[in-house]
């Protein structure tokens, strides 16, 4: 079991064993991170009760990139206006990007993760990125050539701003390749939980406003299945800082909670210059004016669900203008597919909602 420490003064990590025999079988002593696990799988003993929604949920989320038709949008892509299939086209390059990274990043954290029925939810979470990486690819070969798929993929390298974006992420995951410590391993959750409900809804937003304009239905019923997906992944993240709240405060210190907060702002009007760069006020249905007033809602969202305080006053309620983005991110409705004549229901059982 972890001993307190000073403030400031961080907790070394040592990553667990896989094969550990005197690893405790009593669930009472199961613990976030610095706990002796066994790595046994047991389902009917779990240490957190909400894994097993979770896991049920997230079982029932399985789906298929393919099995949606694309058809319209290969024919849509070609009518858009220009500036429509320039974001298109930057979007998809930093979802791409963001969801490898992930499934890259995933199962170092669970290196550090003690207790198993987190890291089976952390493996799924995996799986699903990778599924979301496959989404995207099929939604660029079928809609333009391979040398244009090529060109969109790598993007994020070529243009400055979006490279930025992706470095703000991808340091953060870097930091914990080298220095293995308690908080900074908060610092990954926390980018996790940042880059599920706050980075990619620019993007998601971006695909339901060309839906409601008539304009690429395939692409925005993909987006809507890893929409429902990225919902589960950030009330994963959520639960698990929230248990090292509880197990481990001597993490949360106020100092460690602005550094946390400063985080969340840095993200936020990361997504906001983004928004304004991508879409900023050509996009019909869209404006600047609409992005920053809806990412700073999501902001609030996102800091006030962890227990902390408002970071943006004024913005504590869902604009009117950006309703919307959750009547087309509601994974619960069910829409008939056009194409196919068939209902088509984005959940098996309740989903989970935005409203974390």
């Amino acid at each position: 079991m972890l001993h307190r420490k000073k403030e400031n003064e961080m907790t070394e990590l040592k990553k667990k064993p896989l094969f550990n025999p005197s690893g405790d079988t009593d669930v009472r002593f199961r613990r976030m991170i610095g706990g002796n696990t066994t790595n046994l799988n047991d389902f009917n003993n779990m240490r957190y009760g909400w894994v097993k929604d979770w896991y049920r949920q997230a079982m029932n989320n399985f789906w298929i990139p393919e099995e949606i038709n694309l058809s319209q949008d290969r024919k849509d892509y070609g009518e858009l206006l220009g500036k429509e299939r320039q974001a298109y086209d930057k979007i998809l390059s930093f979802l791409v990007f963001l969801d490898s990274i992930q499934s890259a990043n995933l199962p170092c954290i669970g290196e550090y993760i003690t207790a198993n029925e987190i890291n089976l939810c952390l493996s799924i979470q995996t799986f699903q990125e990778c599924v979301h990486s496959q989404s995207y690819s099929y939604m660029l070969d079928t809609i333009c050539s391979p040398e244009k798929r090529n060109e969109i993929l790598y993007q994020w390298k070529t243009d400055e701003r979006l490279l930025k974006r992706n470095t703000f992420i991808g340091e953060l995951y870097n930091e914990f390749q080298m220095k293995k410590d308690s908080f900074t391993l908060l610092k990954v959750m926390m980018a996790n939980y940042i880059l599920e409900g706050i980075y990619f809804y620019s993007g998601f937003m971006f695909f339901y406003n060309l839906s409601r304009n008539g304009k690429m239905p395939g692409s925005a019923q993909e987006i809507r299945y890893i929409n429902r997906d990225e919902n589960t992944h950030l009330w994963l993240f959520r639960n698990m800082i929230l248990q090292l709240k509880e197990e481990e405060p001597e993490l949360f210190t106020k100092e460690n909670i602005q550094a946390l907060k400063e985080m969340l702002m840095e993200g936020v009007e990361q997504e906001i210059a983004w928004g304004h760069y991508v879409l900023g006020d050509d996009i019909p249905g869209i404006s600047k004016e609409m992005i920053t007033e809806y990412i700073k809602y999501l902001g609030n969202l996102r800091f006030t669900g962890l227990g902390f305080d408002v970071v943006y006053p004024g913005y504590e309620k869902e604009p009117e203008s950006m309703k919307w983005v959750s009547y087309y991110s509601n994974a619960n409705m069910v829409k008939t597919d056009f194409f196919e004549a068939k209902s088509t229901a984005y959940a098996k059982s309740t989903a989970l909602l935005d409203d974390l």
